[in-house]
């Protein structure tokens, strides 16, 4: 079992307005009712514990209800808008707006017509992957 640093990372007041999806005056707001808790580094910028922030970007995070209300095993559901299809005879590209993030699904040209898949339609795009890669800024993971 590895035991980690007290230290936990310091995020700027921007960076954590770009993670949660607001403005910076908006961190600002929460920082002074209470929400998050702000503390200067060490060159007198204002920062907020990443821990604490991570906590409250799943707070905030409010995902559209699943239209296909299945039961699922797989846990990485992610509800958007189609914004592209590219089709030939067989095969076709389709592209998701899920929030912030841009999915991308290849399948054929069946499937997008047997889904009834057309731009502007919601969709839910469903990800079960045996290998998920995560990666940090160089020289910021913990060796």
């Amino acid at each position: 079992m590895r035991i980690y640093d007290e230290c936990m990372p310091q995020i700027r007041v921007s960076e954590a307005a770009r993670f949660l999806g607001v403005s910076d005056d908006t961190v600002r707001r929460w920082i002074d009712n209470g929400a998050l808790t702000g503390t200067k580094d060490d060159a007198g910028r204002v920062v907020v514990d990443g821990l604490e922030l991570a906590h409250l970007a799943r707070e905030q995070a409010a995902l559209p209800e699943d239209p296909t209300r299945v039961g699922s095993s797989a846990r990485n559901r992610f509800v958007g808008l189609v914004t592209g299809i590219t089709a030939d005879k067989v095969m076709a590209q389709v592209e998701l707006q899920c929030g912030p993030f841009r999915v991308v699904s290849l399948m054929s040209s069946e499937a997008v017509r047997d889904l009834g898949l057309e731009l502007g339609s919601v969709a839910t795009a469903v990800v079960k992957a045996t290998t998920v890669i995560i990666e940090t800024p160089q020289g910021k993971g913990i060796v």
